[in-house]
C-alpha cells in the first residue's frame, strides 16, 4: 500500500471531462478528496476506488505544462 499524503499530485487512469487527468490530494482517510489541476473541481471517493484508479504519483515538475 502506497502512503498517500495531502498535497501530493496523482495521475488517474481515466481523464476528467475537462480534459485533465492530474489531481491534487486534498483529504486522506477512509474517503479521499481530490482536486482537478485544470478546472479546480473537487471530487470525493472511497479509498478503495481511489487506489484502483490511481495510475502514478507525480512530482511538482510533472504537473507544469511545457
Amino acid at each position: 500500500m502506497v502512503p498517500y499524503e495531502v498535497g501530493q499530485l496523482v495521475k488517474m487512469k481515466k481523464g476528467h471531462p475537462c480534459g485533465s487527468n492530474q489531481w491534487r490530494i486534498v483529504r486522506v482517510g477512509m474517503d479521499f478528496r481530490i482536486k482537478c489541476l485544470n478546472c479546480g473541481r473537487s471530487v470525493m471517493m472511497p479509498r478503495t476506488r481511489f487506489e484502483r484508479r490511481v495510475k502514478s504519483l507525480l512530482s511538482e515538475d510533472d504537473s507544469k505544462p511545457g
